[in-house]
């Protein structure tokens, strides 16, 4: 009979889709459903009665945010004021706590992808890796010495603002900040932006210009302040889209200028800046995101 004990069902809640989990890790996954992040009643409704079928000993939540990640607040556990209409406020460990009563690991998407990344993936030994994901939303976790990196709340670096490109006038999709980095590559800022949904552009498009030099700017200011030892790039909006490293390395190694110690970071880009699970790392599948 297989042992129960260690079982864990994780929850990742993204823009588009909820995934469940049940497993000990990522060589060891037991079932899987999928769900449509739709409103919160009825997607978090449809996870309870996955998980209601199961038997397991904890839970991991890694969820798109903003997120209440202070345990000392009234509203741990909760999402708070986020572009996703109608989950402002949606309470969430709380919910799962009172209807199941077991152990909850709590964290944003990106940190728990970063997270999986340095515990099985290409980050295992690193004191310091970034986990970048461009779909719906922008989002950035960044690890060191094996925790997130985070201060009264969690660092929001999917919503920094970056210098324009010349001549781009466009105002951004994000409803707090415009056009911060968000509001000028996510999924829906380059169907608003460009008139027709990212994966449509054409692969050599101009468009992709302007993602190059908006997306440069993030991680231009993501290595002056952390020199990640790796930064891994995932989400649906680059998922098909390789051919765009080559141009980011080659704009983010001219935007560090060859400042101080960054000189050699910048001639190592090849190895410090991929997409997830690129074969160049041999990284395995960073989808098993508890913490």
């Amino acid at each position: 009979m297989v042992s129960t004990a260690s079982l864990i069902a994780g929850i990742e809640l993204g823009g588009t889709k909820c995934i469940a989990l049940l497993g000990t890790g990522p060589g060891d996954v037991r079932a899987q459903q999928v769900i449509p992040t739709i409103d919160p009643a009825a997607t978090l409704a449809a996870i309870e009665a996955v998980l209601d079928g199961w038997t397991f000993n904890a839970i991991g939540v890694a969820s798109f945010g903003p997120l209440q990640l202070d345990t000392g607040a009234p509203d741990y556990g909760a999402v708070t004021a986020t572009t996703k209409p109608g989950w402002s406020g949606t309470d969430l460990v709380r919910r799962l706590e009172l209807r199941y009563g077991k152990p909850i690991g709590f964290q944003t998407d990106v940190n728990g992808a970063a997270l999986a990344e340095g515990r099985w993936g290409a980050a295992q030994g690193m004191a310091t890796h970034a986990y970048l994901t461009i779909g719906t939303g922008v989002g950035v976790g960044l690890v060191a010495g094996g925790r997130p990196v985070q201060g009264v709340a969690h660092g929001e670096a999917g919503h920094m603002r970056v210098p324009r490109a010349p001549g781009d006038t466009y105002a951004g999709w994000c409803r707090f900040h415009g056009d911060c980095v968000e509001g000028l590559i996510s999924g829906p800022a380059l169907a608003e932006r460009f008139g027709c949904p990212g994966k449509e552009l054409p692969h050599d498009g101009p468009e992709w210009d302007l993602f190059v030099h908006d997306l440069s700017g993030l991680l231009h200011n993501l290595v002056t302040v952390a020199a990640p030892e790796r930064i891994a790039i995932g989400g649906g909006v680059i998922a098909a889209r390789e051919h765009l490293f080559p141009r980011l390395r080659v704009r983010l190694a001219e935007s560090l200028g060859g400042y101080g110690s960054l000189v050699g970071y910048a001639g190592e880009l090849d190895e410090r800046l991929a997409r997830r699970g690129s074969g160049r790392w041999r990284a395995r599948s960073a989808r098993w995101r508890l913490v």
